[in-house]
């Protein structure tokens, strides 16, 4: 067996306690920055989280954030988008050819709109899908 030779002073030890991240305290208890929602995230991790789930992260962040405006936009474009999609691979699916073909086309053109959404919501920018970004826009505020 290998023995750890290695030894730390007491007093090295602690002194190091108050350099390390995880032992920080903030300076106040209570300190919200200037870019966190209500919930304790950060709004572009807030934002990004609206689109994980599709609607249902987005009504569960919409009915938890009251206040940020960028979270709530992103909360309610997710809702309608996913509804969106949701309506026409339904209604799209019970065509017999054309509903193969459209869930073939919409299915990758969904996954890279929802990865360029998160991605863009986590950098901070309202990005607005035309007629659903105007329309969550409006609700948002």
């Amino acid at each position: 067996m290998i023995e750890n030779n290695f030894k730390m002073s007491d007093e090295q030890h602690l002194s190091n306690l108050d350099k390390q991240t995880v032992f920080k305290r903030p300076a106040e208890v209570g300190a919200v920055s200037p870019d966190s929602t209500s919930i304790g995230l950060h709004e572009n991790i807030a934002g990004s989280l609206a689109y994980l789930l599709g609607f249902f992260t987005g009504f569960v962040l919409l009915l938890i954030e009251r206040e940020n405006r960028f979270v709530r936009f992103h909360a309610i474009q997710s809702i309608y988008l996913s509804i969106s999609f949701l309506i026409v691979f339904v209604i799209m699916g019970m065509l017999p050819v054309v509903g193969w073909l459209s869930g073939v086309i919409l299915s990758p053109i969904g996954l890279v709109l929802w990865i360029i959404l998160m991605l863009n919501a986590y950098n901070g920018k309202y990005s607005k899908i035309a007629y659903i970004g105007e329309i969550a826009e409006k609700q948002a505020h």
